[in-house]
């Protein structure tokens, strides 16, 4: 086990994302090593194929710091080894968040997988008491992610919490019942985005984090990043072979 030690906080601020850092609301995000990125060896994003494993943007961004590596696996580490201090901790800030939201009148949006592709919301009614698709207190609170989980789609669809199911190479089928299901899917795409996909409405996804919020039954186009620039194993989809 690597030691950790208990961070002040979990979410960190919008700003700490170039796409979330344009959300018309305040958002707050959590940060974690992805894949089997921790000592235990634990897969944090069980659907992640070769193609978005290799694309992966955890080092994009801020996250090529050393220190902000530093602080995500030690997140991780706290997580995989204390998950219920860590999912208690969790709760607290997000009660401070929903009455930040309910005092000041607004709407504030919440990400818990910056870089994993967990089921927190199960997680905080099992260990941390806290049912926030149902409790009053976060009804100013708006939770989404993005997810390679077409069953986490299918459980949550049509509640607080707005998932879009992200297209990789090997899950066309996933792909096209979560479209059927009226679900939003992201597909990362590299020279511009095609107006529609499968008969889609595309929607620039790089725009704003909130687009998948106010946006239903459509493909948020992401464009292709870092290492997903030379992508060959199909995760990202050339617009010129469409």
């Amino acid at each position: 086990m690597i030691e950790y030690t208990i961070p002040t906080k979990l979410l960190s601020g919008g700003n700490s994302n170039a796409k979330t850092d344009k959300n018309e609301l305040e958002t707050y995000i959590l940060y974690l090593a992805p894949h089997k990125q921790n000592s235990k060896k634990i897969n944090l994003c069980p659907k992640a194929s070769k193609g978005c494993a290799k694309a992966c943007l955890f080092s994009a961004g801020r996250g090529r710091f050393s220190n902000v590596i530093k602080a995500r696996v030690n997140k991780t580490e706290y997580y995989i080894n204390n998950k219920k201090l860590f999912i208690g901790q969790l709760a607290i800030e997000l009660l401070i968040i929903a009455d930040k939201a309910t005092k000041q009148g607004k709407k504030i949006a919440v990400r818990l997988n910056g870089t994993s592709d967990v089921d927190f919301i199960y997680l905080l009614k099992k260990y941390g008491n806290l049912d926030v698709l149902n409790d009053k207190r976060f009804t100013n609170v708006i939770f989404y992610d993005y997810t390679a989980i077409l069953g986490k789609v299918k459980k949550y669809i049509g509640t607080n919490y707005h998932l879009t199911l992200s297209r990789k190479e090997n899950n066309e089928k996933d792909v096209n019942e979560a479209l059927n299901l009226g679900a939003n899917v992201s597909i990362v795409f590299k020279d511009g985005f095609p107006d529609n996909y499968k008969g889609y409405k595309v929607k620039d996804a790089d725009k704003s984090d909130l687009v998948m919020i106010n946006n239903k039954n459509v493909v948020l186009a992401l464009s292709a990043k870092g290492k997903a620039k030379n992508d060959k194993s199909g995760f990202v989809i050339d617009s010129n072979l469409i």
